[in-house]
C-alpha cells in the first residue's frame, strides 16, 4: 500500500454519484469513513469496507481528506458553514492539515465563499466536480474540473486518479464550477440537437440506429452519439435502453443550466442555446420527469415515447 493510502478519507453524501466514488476508494486501499443522511445507501458502502460515521462531524474528526458530494449549493454550505452561516457546519471541527475537496456541482460564488473560510483557518479547499456520470463513476472514469490551490491538487490527485480518467485544473477556488457549468450547458444543448436529429430522421423512416451511425462518423458526432444515444435500443449501455434510468437526472441538468443561466446574466454574456435548452428541460421537468435520466428530453421533442 502507497503513502497515500494510508490516508484517512472521510466521504459525505452518497448519492447516485458518491457511492461509486466512494467505493472506487475503498477498493484501491483507501481507508474510509462514510456519512449520508441516508442510512440504506451508507450501508451499501459500508458492506464494501467503509467504516460508518453516525453524523458528518464524527465522519471528519480524525480525516486527512474530506470528500463531499452534496445536491446543491445550500448543502454545501450548510455542511461546511452551519445554517445560516453560523459556524457550527463541519469547518469548524476539521483537522488543521486536512484537505478538503468538494465534488458537488453548484455556484461558483457558494464554492468561493466556502473556500475562503476554509482558507481563514489556514485550510485547502478544492472545488472538483465531475463529469462522467452514474456509469463513469463505476468505472472510475470521471473527468475532474479543479479549482483551487494546485499543491492541494497535487496532494489530491492519487485519489482523483483512483475515481476518474482525467483531472484538470480550471483556476483558482470556483474555478471548476465554472468549468463544469459551461460543460453541462453544451451538453445539455448537444443532447437536445441529437434528440431533435434522430427523431427528425425516424419520421422521415430511418432506423435509429443507423442514422446514429451516420452522424457519428459525420460531422455531426457528438458525446451523446458515442457513449449515451437518447433513443431506447441504439445503445444497450445507454439509460435509454433501460427506461432511461439510472443516470444523470432531468432535475440536475436543470439545475445546471439553471446556473450557467444566472451567470450569463450576471455577466452580461448571451447563451441563448442554453436558455432554449433550460426551457426545454423545465417542461419536461414539469411533465413528471425530473428523475428520468437527461437523455429522456427525446420523448419530450417525440411527443410520446419512442421506440
Amino acid at each position: 500500500m502507497s503513502s497515500e493510502q494510508t490516508a484517512t478519507v472521510a466521504f459525505i453524501g452518497l448519492g447516485n454519484m458518491g457511492a461509486p466514488m466512494a467505493a472506487n476508494l475503498i477498493k484501491a486501499g483507501y481507508k474510509l469513513t462514510v456519512y449520508d443522511r441516508v442510512e440504506s445507501v451508507m450501508a451499501d458502502v459500508v458492506e464494501q469496507g467503509a467504516s460508518a460515521a453516525d453524523s458528518a462531524t464524527a465522519a471528519v474528526e480524525r480525516a486527512d481528506i474530506v470528500f463531499s458530494m452534496l445536491p446543491a449549493g445550500q448543502h454545501v454550505r450548510e455542511l461546511y458553514l452551519g445554517a445560516d452561516d453560523n459556524g457550527d457546519g463541519i469547518l469548524a471541527c476539521i483537522g488543521d492539515d486536512t484537505l478538503i475537496i468538494d465534488c458537488s456541482t453548484i455556484d461558483a460564488e457558494t464554492a468561493r465563499l466556502v473556500a475562503g473560510r476554509a482558507a481563514e483557518r489556514g485550510l485547502t479547499m478544492l472545488d472538483a466536480p465531475v463529469s462522467g456520470g452514474v456509469n463513469g463513476a463505476r468505472a472510475g472514469g470521471l473527468t475532474f474540473m479543479v479549482g483551487g490551490d494546485a499543491a492541494g491538487l497535487e496532494r489530491a490527485r492519487p485519489l482523483l486518479d483512483v475515481m476518474g480518467k482525467a483531472v484538470f485544473h480550471a483556476g483558482e477556488a470556483g474555478a471548476g464550477q465554472v468549468g463544469k457549468m459551461c460543460n453541462n450547458m453544451l451538453l445539455g444543448i448537444l443532447m437536445t440537437g441529437t434528440s431533435e436529429a434522430i427523431n427528425l430522421a425516424v419520421a422521415n423512416g430511418l432506423d435509429p440506429a443507423v442514422i446514429s451511425e451516420i452522424m457519428k462518423n459525420a460531422s455531426g458526432g457528438n458525446w451523446a452519439l458515442n457513449v449515451y444515444n437518447p433513443y431506447p435500443g441504439v445503445m444497450d449501455t445507454a439509460p435509454a435502453s433501460n427506461d432511461y434510468k439510472p443516470g444523470f437526472g432531468v432535475d440536475l441538468m436543470l439545475k445546471d443550466l439553471g446556473l450557467a443561466m444566472d451567470s450569463s446574466l450576471k455577466n452580461g454574456v448571451s447563451t441563448p442555446l442554453g436558455s432554449m435548452a433550460r426551457s426545454l428541460y423545465s417542461v419536461h421537468s414539469r411533465s413528471g420527469s425530473g428523475a428520468r435520466d437527461f437523455s429522456s428530453i427525446l420523448e419530450l421533442l417525440h411527443g410520446k415515447p419512442a421506440g
